[in-house]
């Protein structure tokens, strides 16, 4: 709940960590709590719905930075009230919504007490666009802010919102949700998030922003806008927001240099994230051969100038393969505030993954027998992306191949202008014809798949198309899957985020 002025929230966060700051302001308005400055370790933003907010929250709990993943967050609270909301969560949060109309609407609008039929599909809300409707902005904003409010419900821990660059227009609106919940951090990788500092600031103040929106086959000099009113959503604001902190995920010295210099406000901070890390991959520096198993090749061109970085006086965090004390120890050496760990989150007891897409994985870790593959095609940005290989997933070519292309949620469409001068919207992963008649390359589309639709089937949403294809998961894992058994305890494959924590920081207080 949101807490008035003099009220306290009822648990303190445990865990190691540095309070440098121990009277801070609650952003809900009322007391003082200890609030940490930088944690040790930030939980990686991992979509759709794996970093929920009970993932989260156990994280933030532990005192360090808990994260929830803003990928498709307007399909996934909508799903789930859809699925009939088990323990009301969500519900609960949407009453809490600052304009209890808008909080109101979206459940009587998607929640349905019974749940759905394991055969039947999930309605859909309508696509993004540069100019979406009232309604669906109305949806990103209250799941923005359901999400972040669930995790930090009843704790006094940080909470972070990580979202990704190529997913541009529902991203004003999200940052705005979790704003009015007092959202901490905002992390943001998949590109180079240089306007979003100055979003953030215009956001707290209840200004309208606007985001550039790339267009395919614009004129030199033409420029497209995305634009967000907040007062659609908040008509009467009660005072500024807090500011979250804004942390860029970056992969070289460069991309810092164009955060410190060309965005258009304060970049707190890095996380630096190699190409061992799960999900979308920076690419390599140069155009090589792929590896003899159809892999990017990595080289020193890719390696980072971690001095340089350090050099610029502001904190980073190393991501990718360093989920274990040994690295945080390393990272600590380094110069970093600590690390970003995603994939053994991933898979613990508190993540949203499906308890058969997290026991099927574990198992396979547990008999030394998983892989991941840097797939250079499966992601319709084009960005590599990781792809944990589990029997029954999207990751089996076969399985892949049985499946009719089809773009029906549209997270990742680019936009394009048409030979008419309107504007129009395409996915590599549609079906080719359509694709192709768009304008688009034929060879863009080879190896494809929708990632919006295989995420979603991971964290337990999966569509069920006309033709009655229930659609398959798609997991992403990083390099470092199978070091995953260092979680594990007395015979048992299963382990929580605070069984991480406690791991990741064993023999840190020798250090």
């Amino acid at each position: 709940m949101l807490h008035k002025a003099g009220e306290t929230r009822r648990e303190g966060c445990r865990g190691f960590g540095a309070f440098t700051e121990p009277h801070a302001i609650n952003p809900f308005g009322g007391g003082r709590v200890r609030v940490e400055k930088y944690p040790l370790i930030i939980q990686g933003g991992m979509g759709a719905a794996v970093s929920h907010w009970k993932l989260a929250r156990a994280v933030s709990m532990q005192g360090q930075l808990g994260v929830v993943s803003g990928t498709a967050l307007g399909t996934v609270v909508a799903r789930k009230l859809l699925a009939g909301d088990a323990g009301g969560h969500y519900r609960r949060a949407l009453e809490a919504f600052p304009e209890a109309e808008i909080g109101k609407r979206f459940i009587d609008t998607w929640y349905r007490p019974e749940g759905k039929a394991d055969d039947a599909a999930f309605k859909l809300h309508s696509v993004y666009t540069v100019n979406p409707s009232q309604d669906l902005l109305e949806l990103t904003v209250a799941a923005g802010f359901a999400e972040v409010y669930l995790a930090k419900e009843g704790h006094d821990g940080i909470v972070g919102l990580n979202l990704l660059e190529k997913i541009r227009l529902p991203n004003p609106a999200l940052l705005y949700g979790a704003m009015l919940a007092g959202v901490d951090y905002v992390i943001m990788g998949a590109g180079i998030p240089i306007e979003i500092p100055g979003v953030l600031d215009g956001l707290a103040k209840h200004e309208t922003v606007r985001l550039r929106v790339p267009v395919e086959g614009a004129e030199a000099g033409e420029e497209y806008f995305t634009v967000f009113d907040p007062r659609r959503i908040v008509a009467e604001p009660k005072g500024d927001l807090k500011r979250p902190k804004f942390l860029a995920i970056i992969s070289s010295a460069v991309l810092a240099i164009a955060m410190i210099k060309k965005a258009s406000g304060k970049t707190d901070g890095f996380v630096i994230e190699g190409p061992k890390a799960g999900g979308h991959n920076a690419p390599p520096r140069g155009q090589g051969p792929l590896s003899d198993t159809g892999e990017p090749v990595y080289g020193p061109k890719d390696e980072v100038d971690i001095e340089k970085i350090k050099s610029f006086g502001l904190p980073f965090w190393l991501a990718g393969t360093y989920g274990s004390p040994e690295r945080l120890r390393e990272a600590l050496a380094l110069g970093a505030q600590g690390i970003q760990v995603g994939t053994a989150f991933a898979f613990s007891e508190d993540s949203g993954f499906t308890p058969e897409i997290r026991q099927g994985a574990l198992k396979k870790v547990a008999a030394g027998e998983m892989t991941v593959f840097t797939d250079p095609l499966a992601s319709p940005t084009g960005f590599p992306f990781k792809v944990a290989s589990i029997p029954g997933t999207m990751s089996e070519r076969e399985l892949y191949e049985l499946r009719d292309r089809l773009c029906d949620v549209g997270y990742l469409r680019v936009v394009y202008k048409k030979p008419d001068g309107t504007l129009g919207y395409r996915c590599a992963a549609e079906p080719v014809d359509q694709y192709v008649k768009k304008g688009g390359k034929i060879e863009d589309t080879e190896g494809r798949k929708c990632l919006c639709n295989g995420l979603a089937a991971a964290a337990g949403f999966p569509q069920v198309q006309k033709s009655g294809y229930k659609e398959l998961p798609l997991v992403t894992a990083g390099d470092d899957l199978l070091e995953l058994r260092r979680f594990f305890k007395d015979g048992s494959t299963s382990y929580t985020a605070a069984d991480v924590i406690s791991t990741l920081l064993q023999g840190l207080d020798q250090h």
